[in-house]
C-alpha cells in the first residue's frame, strides 16, 4: 500500500538506503487511486450482487508520517508536501454517481507513536507540520461532503486530537484509547468519534489466545511456530483460533456502555487480515464481525 502511494507521487526516487526528494514532491497529473477507479467502473454490478441501494466505500490512504519514514531523511517540510499530494490524489478519487459513493477517507499512520522521534517533540516546527499535513489531508475530504478517520497502531502521542477536520479516531484491539478515561473528555472536548476496534487480526496473537486459555506451557513462540506448521499442513483447522462473535459483542458493548452510542458510530476488525493463513479464514473473521454488530442492541 505504501508503495502504490509513493508511485503516484513525482519528483522521488527510490533507493537502496530509502526514497530521495530530487525535486519537491507532489501528484503526478491525473493520479488517482486504482482500487477506487475499479470500483466506480463497476460500480452497477456490485450494487446488483450486493442488492444495496447504494454502494457505500471507505476509501483508505497512507498518511504523510508513514510516507516519510520511507525516506532516507524526514523534515517538517516534507510532511506538508506528502500530505498535499495525497489530499490532491484522495480528492480526485471521491466520487458519487448516485450508484456507488466514497462516504469515508481514511489515513493509515501505523507507524506513528512508535518511536521517539525529535521532530515530532512539543512545539517543534515538525509537529506543527504533521498536524497541518494531516488536516490537509482530512479537509479536502471534507470539502466534498466525506467523513474523515485515521488509523492508529499506537496513541501514546495525542497530536491526532488537535487535528480540526479529523471526525473519527481508531487503534487496535488493547490499546489504552478505548480504556483511558482521558479518551471520554477528549471525544467531547474535540467533538470527535471512536470506531470500536473489536476483533483482533494479527493470527500470531489469536494463536497465542489460544494456547494461553488451554494453560499452554514452554516456550510461547515456539508453540506458535508449531500451530502454524500444523495448519500449513492441513493438521488444524485455522477457525479454531477465531474470536466468537459473543466475545466481539461484549467488547463492542463495553465501549458503547463506556463512551455512548453516539459517539461509537462504526465498527470493525482491528486492522488488515493479510496475517489470516486462507483467504476463507479472513472472510469468517469479517462474517463474525458483521454478526456482532448486526445483533447488538445498547
Amino acid at each position: 500500500m505504501n508503495e502504490m502511494f509513493l508511485e503516484l507521487i513525482r519528483g522521488i526516487e527510490k533507493t537502496e538506503a530509502g526514497y530521495v526528494a530530487l525535486r519537491q514532491p507532489s501528484a503526478k497529473p491525473g493520479a488517482s487511486i486504482p482500487e477506487v477507479d475499479a470500483i466506480r467502473r463497476n460500480a452497477s454490478k456490485i450494487r446488483d450482487l450486493t442488492g444495496a441501494d447504494k454502494i457505500r466505500i471507505k476509501m483508505c490512504v497512507t498518511g504523510p508520517y508513514t510516507l516519510a519514514s520511507l525516506f532516507r531523511s524526514k523534515d517538517p517540510g516534507l510532511f506538508e508536501v506528502l500530505g498535499r499530494a495525497i489530499a490532491e490524489v484522495a480528492s480526485r478519487s471521491i466520487f458519487d454517481t448516485g450508484r456507488a459513493e466514497v462516504s469515508l477517507l481514511y489515513m493509515d499512520e501505523p507507524v506513528f507513536g512508535f518511536l521517539n522521534d525529535p521532530l515530532l517533540d512539543y512545539g517543534s516546527d515538525g509537529r506543527e507540520a504533521l498536524r497541518r499535513a494531516w488536516d490537509e489531508v482530512c479537509r479536502a475530504a471534507t470539502a466534498r461532503g466525506v467523513e474523515t478517520g485515521i488509523h492508529l497502531h499506537d496513541t501514546s502521542d495525542s497530536l491526532f486530537w488537535e487535528v480540526e477536520h479529523l471526525s473519527i479516531v481508531e487503534s487496535h484491539v488493547n490499546d489504552p484509547l478505548y480504556t483511558s478515561e482521558a479518551t471520554k473528555a477528549r471525544l467531547e472536548e474535540t467533538d470527535k468519534l471512536l470506531k470500536a476496534s473489536i476483533s483482533v487480526t494479527d493470527f500470531d496473537s489469536l494463536i497465542a489466545g489460544k494456547l494461553r486459555s488451554e494453560g499452554a506451557k514452554g516456550d510461547l513462540q515456539q508453540r506458535i511456530g508449531e500451530a502454524w506448521s500444523e495448519i500449513k499442513r492441513g493438521r488444524a483447522d485455522p477457525y479454531i483460533f477465531l474470536e466468537d462473535s459473543k466475545l466481539l459483542q461484549r467488547r463492542l458493548r463495553r465501549l458503547v456502555n463506556r463512551f455512548s452510542p453516539e459517539r461509537v458510530p462504526y465498527v470493525g476488525p482491528e486492522c488488515g487480515l493479510r496475517s489470516f493463513p486462507t483467504y476463507d479464514c479472513a472472510i469468517e473473521c469479517l462474517k463474525r464481525v458483521a454478526e456482532a454488530a448486526k445483533t447488538f442492541r445498547p
